[in-house]
């Protein structure tokens, strides 16, 4: 199992344990973490690995059911599934974005700005190689993805930078941010120029992170984050 992985499974906070299941689980099948038809644990081992009793997780579970996003089988080869609707990283644009003040976003981009950098940092200090792959991997598919695509696998790029600093609070803010802002934040800008300049600071973040240099991943990392949450407050108060 992955590091970002291991960070999705792992101990859920003390306090509202059936919404930090749904919020957690939400998350890494939005970000793609957890693929279309994939098998959860028996619930017995997944209990386990969140921290949580059976009772907890039966009811996140029939929770994220009712959001059409687990289906449970019955008998001989049954269990949970993960079940990836179309729609689940698009649309709502407008909804979402006015969800959000223009001072939240700026707030919340703060915040998000300064996970993102501490993980890079941290990354281009403690990332092993097998922990470079997936950055590389998500890169190339992020330049050959369709529009309706990118945004997922830029939200899933930041998870594996974040895994890569060996932190699982870490991994785990950076999946509930994600959750909570990438499916605004990393919409994709019309013009493939834009494009091609976005795909290029996810390469800059890389090779920063793979010669260790870590004051640099910071940087890039936090301007990344910082330029899309100033474009997003630039949408938001067009629309006041």
């Amino acid at each position: 199992m992955n590091t970002a992985l291991r960070a999705v499974f792992a101990p859920v906070d003390s306090t509202a344990r059936v919404d930090a299941v749904v919020r957690r689980l939400e998350g890494a099948i939005a970000l793609g973490l957890l693929a279309d038809g994939e098998q959860l644990p028996s619930e017995a081992e997944l209990a386990g690995r969140l921290g949580v009793s059976t009772v907890t997780l039966r009811e996140a579970l029939t929770a994220l059911r009712g959001r059409r996003l687990v289906e449970t089988r019955r008998g001989r080869g049954g269990g949970s599934f993960v079940r990836v609707p179309p729609d689940s990283y698009d649309g709502g644009f407008e909804a979402r974005l006015r969800a959000f003040s223009a001072g939240e976003l700026r707030d919340l981009g703060d915040h998000y700005a300064a996970i993102a950098g501490a993980a890079a940092r941290l990354a281009a200090l403690r990332s092993l190689p097998e922990d470079l792959a997936p950055l590389w991997r998500s890169i190339d598919e992020m330049a050959a993805a369709p529009g309706s695509r990118r945004g997922r696998v830029e939200g899933r790029f930041h998870i594996e930078v974040a895994a890569a600093s060996q932190s699982a609070r870490l991994t785990q803010e950076e999946i509930r941010l994600q959750a909570d802002i990438g499916p605004l934040l990393w919409l994709p800008r019309s013009g493939a120029t834009r494009h091609d300049e976005v795909v290029a600071e996810h390469r800059a973040i890389a090779a920063a992170v793979q010669r260790g240099d870590a004051g640099e991943a910071r940087g890039l990392a936090e301007r990344h984050v910082l330029d899309a949450v100033e474009h997003l407050i630039e949408l938001r108060l067009l629309e006041t």
